[in-house]
């Protein structure tokens, strides 16, 4: 009797049996499933592993050398791009991108534009979605941290960390998610060289909001207001009770809110640029390293649309209740197309250095924190300029309308 009826057998057993031949360990190949359209040229063959019950789909998979799947549970990716050194122990990926050495635990659940640079890691049963973190920051476990940008640290061993059990609140009672929040900023944050971010265990922040690096949350705390100066220790009280009648779409912090997006565009226009012009220049050694590079693009391009979806979902529930807000409802689009990703071209001698230390094979995490004075000082300028030129370009609208902030 056949024990795998061709009805059971895995899908994909030829495409197995080739990843096999080109080096891949796969301790249960039966157990193992592959789509019809995954290209299995861009699953190196060099150190990777995939364990058993894992599932591979979508045509833009990419699985660099040393990555290893389903460590600690089974482990399904579909469309993420894996740097080297990859390591997630079981759950599910759509649509993410990891940078070389990224980890995470069994149970992560993690969908699109999600980005995880160098090291960044998590231990077991982490949610996350339209998150970027950058090298280094860590998150413990039991965590949804959706809807966010963290920076801050210089190692494994000093790093931004989120403590285990702790949320950031990404949805509002009116249904909106224009609650992207900023730990730490893109021009100083891709330096590699500022205080870590603490945020305690068992907490939580109520989006958007803002926060210095060095900022320390302590366990327990629920963060709702901006922290914008660095090296501050925040231990929140626990609100008034009350009971008072709700006015559904009052947007009471509109023109907060509406900051906070304008800011958070901006740093990933800051972030575009990064990768644009210096991340791609440590990214185009070889084919499947510039896969990843082109997958960390695009998902830096959803994030973008996903924040301008959000406004405009919101814009469309404002009550124009005055001249402002009916200003804001009436040229909506005319506000939104102000929120087109800015550019500025890098500074030519942060280029040239990058453009060398790159073609001799020097690693960029060394690199960047190689940086002298001087050239930390350019690139901060440089990147701080475009969020800066992200803020003016949506204050021009602002004032020629006029819109209520």
């Amino acid at each position: 009797m056949d024990i795998y009826p061709h009805a059971l057998e895995p899908r994909g057993l030829d495409k197995i049996a080739n990843l096999i031949d080109k080096g891949v360990r796969i301790p249960n190949p039966l157990t193992v499933d592959i789509d019809d359209d995954v290209d299995i040229d861009n699953i190196s063959g060099e150190g990777v592993v995939i364990g058993p019950g894992c599932r591979i789909r979508g045509r833009r998979t990419v699985i660099s050398p040393g990555c290893v799947l389903g460590d600690e549970a089974p482990m399904t990716i579909q469309d993420c791009q894996l740097g080297s050194g990859v390591k997630l122990k079981g759950g599910f990926a759509q649509d993410a991108v990891f940078l070389t050495e990224a980890s995470l635990g069994s149970g992560a659940h993690i969908r699109g534009g999600t980005i995880l640079e160098e090291e960044a890691n998590g231990a077991h049963t982490v949610g996350l979605k339209q998150t970027i973190l950058l090298p280094f920051v860590t998150l413990g476990s039991l965590i949804n941290f959706c809807d966010v940008l963290m920076a801050g640290g210089t190692s494994r061993s000093d790093h931004s960390e989120v403590g285990s059990s702790y949320i950031h609140f990404n949805f509002t009672p009116d249904g909106d998610k224009t609650t992207a929040s900023l730990f730490g900023d893109v021009p100083h944050g891709v330096l590699l060289n500022q205080h870590p971010i603490f945020l305690g265990g068992q907490g939580g922040t109520v989006g958007p909001v803002a926060t210095g690096f060095g900022t320390v949350v302590g366990a327990g705390s629920i963060l709702r207001d901006d922290v914008p100066d660095d090296d501050q220790l925040i231990l929140t009280a626990a609100p008034a009770g009350r009971q008072r009648p709700v006015s559904p779409a009052s947007y009471h912090k509109l023109d907060r809110i509406i900051a906070h997006n304008v800011t958070y565009l901006g740093n990933l226009s800051a972030l575009q640029a990064w990768y644009r012009q210096i991340r791609r220049l440590f990214m185009s050694r070889d084919r499947l390293s510039g896969l990843v590079w082109k997958g960390a693009v695009d998902n830096l391009d959803s994030a973008r649309t996903e924040r301008v979806k959000r406004l405009k979902s919101l814009i469309g529930k404002v009550q124009p209740t005055d001249t402002g807000r009916t200003q804001l409802v009436n040229n909506c689009d005319i506000f939104l197309s102000s929120l087109s990703a800015v550019d500025a071209p890098a500074p030519a001698d942060v280029v040239r250095l990058c453009g060398a230390a790159a073609n001799s094979g020097a690693d960029y995490l060394d690199v960047i924190q190689g940086f002298d004075p001087a050239t930390r000082e350019a690139v901060v300028e440089w990147l701080g300029g475009i969020v800066s030129a992200q803020q003016s370009q949506a204050q021009e609208v602002v004032d020629q309308l006029p819109l209520p902030f």
